[in-house]
């Protein structure tokens, strides 16, 4: 008979995130992964797997996070333009505590060209995140805060471009100043 499982798997799992988040999937080990989670490698590879569903789920963890409160913000009362300075003043100021850059931009580079798994979760995610972004600008430009003579699905998608840019710079260590003056110049081609 099994033994009862006696830690918290999605504790577990958002150790593991923060750890791929920091580091990368080649760049954490099964035994980074240990030391980030407090299980064993037998508990890692019983319970997830292996490393690389234990980074699906991360992932999987991160998009659900950081995609539902951006979909929270844009479906918000406030004009486009605030909702779009909130996203991208989130890349420049992340919360307190949070590696730099980004888990969906690091897998995007690392992992997408050749893991067609992770390719495909992290375009359904864009995907989702670029509908919703181009359904607020649209509704922006009806209201008059986003410039009407601009196609809104290029801009949502210049949005997420600019959003990754920032967060590759932040994560080679760019100052914020040079974050804040590259956020500044993408509000100003939506008006």
């Amino acid at each position: 008979m099994a033994r009862p499982r006696m830690f918290d798997e999605d504790a577990a799992t958002d150790a593991a995130m923060r750890a791929f988040w920091a580091n990368g999937y080649e760049g954490t080990s099964t035994q980074d992964l240990c030391e980030a989670t407090g299980l064993g490698r037998s508990s890692i590879y019983n319970t997830f797997a292996g490393k690389h569903e234990l980074f699906e789920r991360s992932l999987a963890r991160y998009i659900d996070r950081k995609t539902g409160s951006t979909l929270e913000l844009l479906a918000g009362d406030r004009p486009t333009f605030e909702k779009i300075r909130t996203m991208l003043d989130g890349a420049v100021d992340p919360p307190e505590g949070e590696p730099p850059g980004c888990l969906v931009v690091n897998s995007l580079i690392e992992l997408a060209p050749h893991d067609p798994v992770v390719a495909e979760q992290l375009r359904a995610d864009e995907e989702i995140r670029l509908t919703a972004l181009t359904t607020a600008i649209e509704a922006g430009q009806r209201d008059g805060d986003i410039a009407a003579d601009k196609d809104a699905r290029s801009l949502a998608q210049f949005v997420v471009g600019t959003i990754c840019g920032i967060r590759v710079l932040a994560r080679g260590g760019t100052d914020r100043a040079a974050l804040n003056a590259v956020a500044a110049t993408a509000l100003a081609a939506l008006v």
